[in-house]
């Protein structure tokens, strides 16, 4: 087989590009329907309950390195969380130090003080997202 241009074309190569987002089976019946569901829904499986469709080598194997994955990016979350976190403590204590020395006192102060409770807030609230994430993904 050859090309419109003459080049030799091989018959055991192809290059394939599917719309995730649309495709639809009701039973995986094909090897090209099992990786395209397990692309598409894989991150919702439960690797200790694979389904019927998931009971192959290979398709235990691919699962196996997606939940490797999954747990690396949930620590580096969790650990990004935790940084934010530790950011904003600091920069409270610091505030709070230079309040008790009299430099921060006023309406500038306590300004900072809330700026800074607030930020902690959210950094603790982002934390607690990423351990619970974290749990559920166990």
């Amino acid at each position: 087989m050859r090309d419109d241009q003459g080049r030799r074309l091989v018959d055991h190569g192809a290059i394939r590009l599917f719309e995730l987002s649309k495709f639809q089976v009701a039973r995986v019946e094909t090897d090209a329907e099992r990786w395209l569901k397990f692309l598409k829904d894989g991150e919702q499986l439960d690797p200790e309950h694979l389904p019927e469709w998931m009971q192959d080598p290979i398709m235990r194997h691919a699962m196996s390195t997606l939940s490797r994955f999954s747990e690396k990016e949930r620590d580096y979350h969790h650990y990004q969380s935790r940084q934010e976190a530790l950011r904003v403590q600091r920069s409270i204590q610091r505030m709070l130090d230079r309040g008790t020395r009299g430099h921060g006192s006023g309406s500038r102060g306590r300004a900072g003080i809330t700026r800074a409770r607030t930020s902690f807030t959210r950094a603790r609230t982002s934390l607690t997202r990423a351990r619970a994430g974290r749990a559920r993904g166990r």
